[in-house]
């Protein structure tokens, strides 16, 4: 009997691995649902999905802010973020290095989304707040796939949408594609849950693009039991039927790979670049968390200790512009970028200019993160206010703080 290795894959042009990925009817509740309602006043309801990406409410909505009122109540002495603007090396002005943040925030985290215009638009957090955002990622202006119950697929342009509002999807939804779900084996460690490969590929229905010996293939990621890394320009890929084959020549294969985020129960989301993957292991972990299981997360509320021993204790504002507890914490840790939402995070301590020590709430972990404005002398301090007091303490003068549940 010839062993898995050795069997021959058929050497055929643009090869697909035969019979669909299996199908879910009992575990929709981790997929984007809702109704969008078009400016011509048509309204689709259905299973969503963002352009090629986006299809889960632990998947992430990115933009950039467009309203940071605080920066103006920075005091004088402590706007030193500011920087020489040059045109093609002539200085022309002067900017602040922090005009410009990017907003992240989970899908599940959301009410609804109202587009105005090409690029911008004002989204709704479960708690009420509206929050204004502009262009800042594919995700401002992607094209929304609806599954329309009775229509079947509808793909609307985002200039065409009036409103999106999210609900829980039924409890069955016929027909949908199983969600990735594995292990990640990396040089700094291992992480497991949902998947979201090359940034793009989540669904088993998803195609695996990538050149062989025998010539070029596309597999379903249903049918992949693992990957592995094998060098810099290559990956092996374990078929659930016993064979295997080294692809190569694709983004989806190679070091041009954007990297493989893992949503762990642990961390929130982590990205593993290309440098840091080893191999994962395909399993079945259902669709994830439902809509109902995002509780509305609302202000920062926690005590600041300074350096020198003073409190203050309050509503927080990280970073002069993070105040809820569904917006994000990044910073990497051994080539890897995690993207913690701060209701998941119990405290956070400054260890010299260039990284912070976070503890995260039911981990056993302590995180070092350096790299992000986050956790670095980049950080524009932070904002304590009690009733009509505010109090700023640049980052350099925090010691701790610790956030209340």
């Amino acid at each position: 009997m010839k062993s898995a290795r050795s069997l021959t894959l058929v050497p055929i042009l643009f090869l697909a691995i035969a019979a669909a990925p299996e199908l879910l009817g009992s575990d929709a509740k981790g997929y984007l649902y809702g109704k969008v309602l078009t400016k011509s006043g048509t309204a689709y309801e259905g299973r969503l999905r963002w352009g090629n990406e986006e299809a889960f409410w632990t998947d992430h909505f990115n933009a950039t802010k467009e309203e940071r009122p605080l920066v103006g109540e920075i005091p004088r002495k402590h706007r030193d973020s500011s920087e020489p603007m040059k045109v093609f090396g002539i200085p022309v002005g002067i900017r602040w290095s922090d005009t410009s943040r990017q907003l992240v925030v989970r899908f599940g985290d959301l009410k609804a989304i109202v587009p105005s215009g090409p690029n911008g638009g004002a989204f709704v957090t479960k708690d009420g707040e509206e929050v204004r955002f502009g262009d800042g990622s594919n995700d401002v202006g992607a094209r929304i796939t609806v599954w329309d119950a009775s229509l079947g697929e509808v793909r609307v342009p985002w200039e065409k949408i009036r409103r999106i509002d999210f609900k829980p999807a039924p409890a069955e939804l016929p027909g949908v594609p199983a969600r990735l779900f594995g292990t990640v084996k990396t040089e700094a460690g291992t992480f497991r849950g949902t998947l979201q490969w090359d940034k793009e590929e989540c669904l088993a229905t998803d195609v695996l693009d990538g050149s062989s010996d025998d010539g070029k293939m596309k597999v379903e990621m249903g049918k992949i039991r693992a990957i592995e890394r094998e060098g810099w320009r290559a990956s092996r890929v374990f078929l659930k039927d016993g064979r295997d084959v080294v692809l190569r020549g694709t983004n989806d294969v190679d070091d041009d790979n954007r990297g493989l985020f893992v949503d762990d129960s642990r961390f929130g989301r982590v990205l593993v670049p290309w440098s840091a993957f080893k191999r994962v292991d395909f399993e079945d972990g259902g669709s994830g968390p439902g809509y109902d299981e995002f509780p509305a997360l609302g202000p920062l509320r926690g005590t600041l200790t300074t350096r020198d021993g003073k409190t203050h204790k309050g509503d927080v504002v990280f970073d002069i512009d993070e105040s809820r507890g569904w917006e994000t914490l990044d910073g990497d840790q051994d080539g890897i970028t995690y993207s913690i939402p701060f209701a998941q995070v119990a405290s956070i301590a400054p260890s010299g200019t260039r990284r912070a020590r976070v503890t995260l709430r039911g981990a056993k972990e302590e995180l070092v993160l350096e790299e992000s404005a986050d956790v670095t002398e980049r950080n524009a301090g932070v904002f304590v206010l009690s009733g009509e007091k505010k109090t700023y303490v640049p980052w350099d003068e925090v010691g701790r703080i610790d956030f209340e549940r």
